[in-house]
């Protein structure tokens, strides 16, 4: 049932614990997608600043605040910036230098830190994001195609009316049982973020401080991270890091039939599993080790409650899987890190036909299935460029050498896969890139008050 996730969550709400100003921060940081979900991604170029400022005054309006999330909303709007659409819209430079340098040079800059080479390149890139012309991303989510079209009219209905703002393209999305574009349950596992009011759910451990996903707040170190200037732009804002990823199933189901022991979809789906870190219905290897647990998969208060601890050795979930490299929980790392302060709020989608068994190779095209990966913090881009650098696209911090995960890592060579076993571990050749990079951009995600601020070019009074 759409939604029932949400009401399940609002059972957890506790609005005497809440310290943050929740009435100030956009819903989309801190309210979880609908499951089943459907959605759509919009992007718009700001060719003046008043239509630019323009834009903004009227999409506020449908901006909801987190505070509302315990309301039966059935859509909702979130809106972020980039920094070129922060100066078209007539910044003043001493606020633009605030930004953090990643986010002023925007993604395609950054290639060589992110190691977004060969088909990943930004001139590889889909012409929408290319070129620094993304400025305004208009994300909308809701519970059926009927509340999202009146959410769209109501969000981006009057950009007509708006001289000096051009609509670069909408893209939709929707996943009707909230899976990836393999098959897998997904965004499973989110931080819980101190001072929101919210109980934690087994497996989340303690809150995370406030200011690793909102500036303004004190973070990990017990102090807030730097945030943009003045203090009404930045405070209770977030940065957002947006890539999106053309998906190779068919080159997926291909590798499994290959390389699974046996010639059996449960075999396949086994060795899926490996590289995943989860089943498909998303129960953890570490609590379901021999077959999927369907009922495990969808029961939030178990499906997320577990670590690595009892798995020193890797033998129920490979220390490369995706989902243990993305968040090693209770692993012994060759290369130590705090991973409180790389922990990421998701808000992926999905697009695109099912999964299907049957594909190969041979049916993948661009475009056709894929996902917007979608991460918030108020470290955004010291996390994306750590998470590429060391826990995607190497593997020594799990003393793997150069084995890359092979989900989303690029495999510019065929990679390899090791699964601990005894007596001794196997090696599985041949993983290869399955999902492309089509693009993306750095964003800033600014609060209620900071949007209303720039409509109203705050900084002339």
């Amino acid at each position: 049932m759409p939604f029932e996730h949400l009401r399940e969550l609002r059972k957890r709400f506790r609005r005497e614990s809440v310290t943050l100003q929740l009435d100030d921060i956009q819903s989309l940081i801190l309210r979880s997608r609908p499951e089943p979900y459907v959605g759509i991604h919009a992007g718009l170029r700001v060719d003046t600043p008043e239509g630019g400022r323009a834009l903004l005054g009227r999409l506020v309006e449908y901006v909801p605040s987190a505070q509302d999330w315990t309301a039966d909303m059935h859509a909702w709007t979130g809106v972020a910036i980039s920094h070129a659409g922060l100066k078209a819209m007539g910044l003043p430079e001493e606020s633009l230098a605030s930004f953090p340098l990643p986010f002023r040079q925007g993604m395609a800059a950054r290639a060589g830190q992110l190691m977004d080479t060969g088909e990943n390149a930004p001139e590889t890139w889909e012409e929408f994001y290319k070129d620094d012309s993304l400025h305004v991303a208009v994300t909308i989510y809701a519970d059926s195609e009927e509340s999202l079209a009146d959410a769209v009219e109501k969000a981006l209905g009057y950009l007509e009316e708006i001289d000096g703002v051009t609509l670069l393209g909408t893209h939709a999305f929707g996943a009707p049982d909230a899976a990836n574009p393999f098959g897998y349950h997904d965004s499973l596992s989110q931080p819980l973020v101190a001072g929101a009011g919210v109980d934690a759910l087994p497996g989340q451990e303690r809150a995370i401080a406030a200011g690793e996903f909102i500036l303004g707040e004190d973070s990990e170190t017990g102090s807030p991270v730097a945030m943009p200037s003045p203090d009404v732009l930045g405070r209770n804002g977030s940065f957002v890091v947006l890539r999106k990823y053309d998906s190779r199933v068919g080159a997926w189901n291909d590798f499994l039939r290959e390389h699974a022991e046996e010639d059996t979809q449960e075999s396949r789906d086994a060795l899926g599993a490996k590289l995943v870190g989860r089943w498909r219905s998303g129960a953890p290897l570490v609590l379901s080790p021999e077959k999927d647990d369907v009922d495990l998969g969808m029961d939030q208060s178990r499906n997320d409650d577990f670590d690595y601890s009892d798995d020193r050795r890797g033998l129920m979930c490979p220390h490369s899987a995706h989902v243990r490299r993305m968040n090693p929980r209770g692993s012994e790392l060759t290369i130590l890190t705090d991973e409180n302060i790389h922990r990421i709020i998701r808000r992926s989608s999905t697009f695109g036909p099912e999964w299907d068994p049957d594909l190969t190779a041979a049916d993948d095209k661009d475009d056709e299935r894929g996902l917007f990966f979608i991460f918030i913090s108020a470290r955004a881009y010291d996390t994306v460029e750590f998470l590429q650098q060391e826990w995607i696209n190497r593997g020594n911090f799990i003393d793997l050498g150069t084995e890359r995960d092979p989900v989303v890592g690029l495999h510019e060579e065929p990679g390899r896969f090791t699964i601990p076993d005894r007596p001794v571990r196997k090696r599985v050749d041949g993983v290869t890139t399955f999902n492309r990079l089509r693009g993306g951009q750095n964003m800033f995600m600014p609060s209620l008050t900071a949007l209303r601020w720039i409509a109203d070019a705050g900084w002339e009074s």
